[in-house]
């Protein structure tokens, strides 16, 4: 399937990336030391249309696809992965949720909010006692009249701190198993509900990540996003999106300390020439950069084949394109720190940030070893 840009990919490519580099890139050292949320940030993102990107524009959105939306978290990551993260985990995690799942009214009510930024969403699914494991929760809907009553925690929840509207994933029939779980949209002053503990990480700083208690929490009936017991489907037909968006985010970070250290090795002079004319720098930075094209490559084909409609094997796309660009930014960052050498250990060039952020890549959105994991099933079947 071949993939090109059209017009209106370039020039948001464009906007985003003057953008990042006007706005995000200087002030991306001092999120990252401060690990504070940039708010002002994150508000010019609604302004400039992006945090709605794939909502259509009755309810806010700029109505535009899951190759856009791939766009803009690549971009964003290339200055700061922490506000790539709370951009990804709203726009992709809850917006585009709510507009594939939620009804018209449901719509209507959080959507406009959500795609201003006026109101900041989080997805609450991991919990204490389960992580790769999802859908072994323990947090618990029980029908009470007009309202469900909601009980359990949630842990590792990406914008859960400064969150709005939690759209929030628990058991309406325990019996059933991992076919008895429902999506609810929890608003944070309802009654029972609050934030826990905010953990601190070893990077994406900036992205406020913590715990979520459910006591007695008391959820309107009419939030019950589709029918009870229908989460399992509502995930697994849309996963493949979070994957892809995720693994731009990943793109991004290699890209960013890839520029570092192609600067760094052009501008360094070791044994009167330039770093960058040893044949090994070259070679290495040469392999970096094939491995971050074909990264991009592999989630710009995915997502254009979600934008088309293509089904067939998009998941499996999706797994191939998580797998292999969240190792590679792994890779890519080590060999920029090993490029700089003492420096590259040191917060002076930035360097590090990027190393300390692709960490979580082939952790988030299901690890390295799930996507193999389903990989290999398609290859052998159940055997």
């Amino acid at each position: 399937m071949f993939i090109e840009l059209d017009e209106e990919q370039r020039i948001l490519r464009e906007t985003i990336r003057k953008f990042v580099e006007n706005e995000v890139a200087p002030q991306a050292e001092e999120i990252d030391r401060e690990d504070r949320f940039p708010r002002d940030l994150f508000l010019e993102l609604g302004k400039l249309g992006l945090l709605g990107i794939t909502v259509p524009e009755e309810y806010g959105g700029s109505g535009s696809g899951l190759l856009s939306q791939a766009i803009v978290v690549e971009e964003l990551a290339r200055a700061s992965a922490g506000l790539a993260s709370c951009y990804a985990a709203h726009s992709n995690l809850v917006v585009d949720n709510l507009n594939w799942h939620a009804n018209d009214w449901q719509k209507r009510k959080y959507l406009p909010g959500l795609c201003t930024g006026k109101k900041i969403g989080c997805l609450a699914i991991t919990e204490p006692g389960s992580g790769s494991d999802a859908l072994a929760m323990r947090t618990r809907a029980d029908r009470d009249g007009d309202s469900y009553v909601l009980n359990g925690t949630k842990i590792f929840i990406t914008n859960g701190p400064i969150a709005d509207v939690i759209v929030t994933y628990a058991k309406t029939a325990p019996e059933l198993g991992s076919k008895g779980i429902s999506t609810f949209i929890v608003e944070k002053d309802f009654p029972g509900f609050s934030v826990g503990r905010k953990m601190e990480k070893l990077g994406h700083k900036g992205s406020p990540f913590g715990e979520l208690v459910y006591e007695d929490c008391r959820v309107p009936k009419e939030n019950l996003v589709g029918e009870e017991n229908a989460m399992v489907r509502m995930v697994l037909a849309g996963l493949y999106r979070e994957r892809v968006v995720w693994s731009a985010e990943a793109v991004g970070i290699a890209q960013g300390a890839f520029d570092i250290a192609r600067k760094y090795a052009m501008e360094r002079e070791q044994f009167g020439r330039a770093l960058a004319g040893f044949q090994m720098i070259k070679e290495k930075l040469a392999d970096m950069a094939l491995e971050i094209h074909i990264g991009r490559t592999l989630i710009q084909r995915c997502a254009a084949m979600a934008d088309a409609g293509v089904k067939a094997d998009v998941g499996l796309e999706a797994s191939y394109a998580k797998l292999y660009a969240c190792d590679m930014s792994e890779r890519v960052t080590s060999s920029a720190v090993h490029i700089l050498g003492g420096y590259g250990y040191t917060k002076e060039f930035q360097v590090e940030r990027f190393f300390r952020d692709a960490k979580a890549m082939p952790i988030g959105a299901g690890t390295s070893e799930v996507q193999r994991l389903i990989i290999a099933r398609r290859l052998f079947g159940k055997i």
